[in-house]
C-alpha cells in the first residue's frame, strides 16, 4: 500500500532533522515609521525526528507551531534554514524536484470541515492525491481509496458522500486516509483533534496510534493541550514566540519541567484525583500580555513573564542547551538538569 521505491528507515534514525529554520514575513511600514518591519513566526528552530516516533509540538497560539510544521513539509518556503528529509537536503528543491518527495510527508490539518473541498465526494478528495502521483489506472485507484476507507474507520458506501453529510469525526477520518493515500513516511499532524468533542477526541488520538504500528507511520504531532500530547508523543517540543525552549522525553518533561515556561503551562492542565498522596501541582498564572513577534523583547523571549527573570536573562538571549540528563532547555537558570 505505497506509491513509493524509497525503503522504510530503520526504526530509531533520522528522519527529519531541521537545522536553524527561520520564517520571517516582512510586515509594510505603518503611517508612524518609515522603517519596514519584520514578524518572525519562527526563529531558529533545530530539532530532529527518529523513525517511528511521535514528536509533539506544544505552545500557545500564535507561538509559530503551525508555521514550522508547514516549513517541515515545505508546504511554506523557508527564510533561512536547512530541513532533510530522509537523507535528502529539501529546503532549496524546486517545485519539479521536490515532487517526487511529496508522497512520503503529508499533513494533517486542523480544521476538517475548512480542508475538505465541499463540492467534491469523500471518495474523490481522497483519490486526488494517488491521481496526481499517477498511482494507476481509475480502477487501481478506485481499489485504493475503498481500502483507506476501510483503514480509517469508514465504509465504501460513503466513497461518493459529500463532506458536510459527515460527522466532524468523520470527515478528519476522510483527511487522514488522504494523508496516507501516498504511502508517506511522515505525517505532520497539525492539531487534528483540537476541532472534534472530547470523546471523539480519544478515537481520532486511538486511530492515529493503530495506523502508526501499521505502516511504521513517524509523526509530528502539533498541539497546544498538552494532556493530549502526553498520551500521543514519545518527546515533546516546547515552543514561544517562534523558539523551542525545551525539548525533552515525555515522561521526564512532565515530572520535571526544566523551563519556566513548561512548567507553567503543565500547571494549567487538570489532573485527576486517584486517591494518592501525591500533591496536586501548584497552578502557575503567568502575568503579562505575551510579546508580539513583531517587537520581541531582548534576550530570553519569556522574561517579560518570567517569574524567575534576572538581569542576565535581558542582556543575553539563551541557546537550546543539551544538559546531563540528554534533554535540551533555552534558559540560563533551569529549573531541572
Amino acid at each position: 500500500m505505497t506509491t513509493q521505491d524509497m525503503t522504510t528507515p530503520t526504526r530509531g534514525d533520522v528522519l527529519l532533522r531541521a537545522t536553524d529554520v527561520t520564517k520571517h514575513y516582512p510586515l509594510r511600514a505603518d503611517g508612524f515609521s518609515r522603517h519596514r518591519r519584520t514578524l518572525r513566526a519562527v526563529d531558529g528552530v533545530s530539532l530532529e525526528v527518529r523513525a517511528g516516533e511521535t514528536l509533539g509540538i506544544v505552545g500557545e497560539s500564535g507561538c509559530g507551531k503551525s508555521t514550522l510544521g508547514r516549513c517541515l513539509v515545505r508546504l511554506t518556503e523557508l527564510t533561512g534554514g536547512r530541513v532533510e528529509f530522509d537523507g535528502q537536503d529539501i529546503s532549496g528543491l524546486s517545485t519539479r524536484r521536490l515532487r517526487p518527495v511529496r508522497p512520503g510527508m503529508q499533513l494533517v490539518f486542523q480544521d476538517p470541515q475548512a480542508s475538505l473541498n465541499p463540492r467534491r465526494r469523500a471518495g474523490d478528495i481522497v483519490a486526488e492525491p494517488l491521481l496526481v502521483h499517477r498511482y494507476g489506472d481509475a480502477a487501481a485507484v478506485r481499489r485504493r481509496v475503498a481500502e483507506l476507507f476501510d483503514v480509517v474507520g469508514l465504509s465504501a458506501a460513503h466513497l461518493d458522500r459529500y463532506p458536510h453529510e459527515f460527522s466532524g469525526g468523520q470527515r478528519q477520518r476522510i483527511g487522514i486516509a488522504r494523508a496516507l493515500a501516498t504511502g508517506p513516511k511522515l505525517i505532520v499532524a497539525d492539531e487534528p483533534v483540537s476541532a472534534l468533542d472530547v470523546s471523539i477526541q480519544a478515537q481520532v488520538l486511538n486511530l492515529f496510534a493503530d495506523l502508526q504500528d501499521e505502516f511504521a507511520l513517524t509523526y509530528v504531532f502539533i498541539a497546544h493541550d498538552l494532556g493530549v500530547v502526553r498520551h500521543v508523543s514519545d518527546r515533546i517540543a516546547v515552543m514561544y514566540l517562534g523558539e523551542i525552549v525545551e525539548l525533552a522525553g515525555t515522561e521526564e518533561l512532565y515530572e520535571a519541567p526544566a523551563h519556566p515556561y513548561t512548567q507553567a503551562l503543565l500547571s494549567a492542565v487538570p489532573e485527576i484525583d486517584d486517591g494518592s498522596d501525591a500533591s496536586p501541582r501548584e497552578r502557575i498564572v503567568l502575568t503579562g500580555e505575551v510579546p508580539s513577534p513583531v517587537d520581541r523583547p531582548t534576550g530570553c523571549p519569556f522574561r517579560t513573564r518570567c517569574p524567575y527573570a534576572r538581569e542576565q536573562c535581558a542582556l543575553e538571549r539563551p541557546r537550546l542547551t543539551p544538559t546531563a540528563s540528554g534533554r535540551s532547555v533555552a534558559c540560563h537558570f533551569p529549573l531541572a538538569g
